[in-house]
């Protein structure tokens, strides 16, 4: 049987510690119906007798305190709202023993913002990561040294996993159930929760707002200049000459400062506006190319699947809205 320990952090989100314990309590519950031992112990494990979840909206007894369980196989670290800094601070009590059961053989799966919790044990260090997206430049900037890739949905490297925002935390757990359980057991979890179990990609989801939370004033002209101008062919020469500085300053430090090539930015801006178009407008796929400044058809659409995921077609089914006749 499969110890499982799901953290109950102060000021986590009870959806995240309430979702793993109900898809794994489903596991049981089958395997029960079916004449069988249940696969997990599930636990929830605190640093507090009483903690306050969501704000003081909900309050968790958690089953033991961390300093009780000597070995556990696998560890769920929950999402916490708010002030990231603040709540790897006020749970730093978690991270000995994480670090701890993972050099014993346990492995860890972080949810969505969880991620903050788990980079802090500095066991991702030189691996993969995800969080939610909104999330990527402060996490970025607390954790340099994590591989983050914010368009996953899931990481798996090493028995450390991550999920990608909000509830696709779900998509994680039944990825483990899959790995501990079965295929067929991770299918009737999907079916019952209602859960699009194949879903690895959060990048139709993304929002692309630019990176502007730094201090290099003429980088952030620079970035509002494309903003606004991103149906012209810009160049980086055209923006060196703007802000008066030589192209390979510009590329450092326009990198540094929004964590995108300048290329890559005016892309990610070009196609930002495409994917508005697409969801509120009835123009086809070559007038919205042509409105954010792209010529060659081919080149447009690999852009765009390279960002979102998706052909600028099935963008449009997944997500336009109802438009009046």
């Amino acid at each position: 049987m499969k110890h499982i320990s799901i953290l109950v952090p102060e000021g986590a989100m009870l959806a995240n510690i309430e979702g793993p314990r109900q898809l794994f309590s489903c596991v049981n519950e089958y395997m029960k119906s079916m004449g069988n031992d249940p696969l997990f112990k599930i636990e929830l494990v605190g640093l507090h007798k009483n903690t306050p979840l969501n704000d003081g909206q909900y309050t968790v007894r958690p089953d033991h305190m961390v300093g009780e369980i000597s070995k556990t196989d696998l560890i769920i670290v929950p999402a916490i709202d708010g002030d990231m800094q603040k709540n790897v601070e006020n749970n730093k009590g978690f991270v000995p023993w994480m670090i701890e059961q993972y050099h014993q053989g346990a492995e860890i799966a972080s949810l969505c913002v969880g991620a903050f919790l788990l980079a802090s044990t500095g066991l991702l260090n030189g691996r993969k990561c995800a969080t939610h997206w909104m999330f990527a430049e402060q996490f970025r900037q607390m954790y340099p040294e994590v591989d983050l890739v914010v368009e996953k949905i899931i990481t798996d490297e090493h028995g450390i996993y991550s999920s990608g925002g909000a509830f696709s935390y779900l998509n994680l757990i039944l990825y483990l159930i899959e790995k501990y359980a079965s295929r067929d057991l991770a299918l009737v979890c999907s079916k019952i929760f209602q859960i699009d179990i194949d879903r690895k990609n959060q990048s139709p989801f993304m929002i692309f707002r630019g990176q502007k939370d730094h201090e290099d004033e003429p980088i952030r002209r620079a970035q509002e200049f494309i903003e606004k101008n991103f149906q012209e062919k810009i160049t980086v020469e055209q923006l060196a000459s703007m802000i008066a500085v030589g192209r390979r300053n510009l590329e450092r430090r326009f990198k540094k400062a929004t964590s995108n090539t300048v290329a890559e930015y005016i892309q990610r801006v070009k196609i930002e506006v495409a994917k508005m178009s697409l969801e509120s407008s009835g123009d086809n796929v070559n007038e919205v190319m042509y409105k954010v400044g792209y010529s060659d058809t081919k080149a447009f659409r690999s852009i765009f699947k390279k960002i979102t995921g998706l052909s600028p077609a099935q963008y449009r089914n997944k997500f336009q809205r109802a438009i009046a006749v």
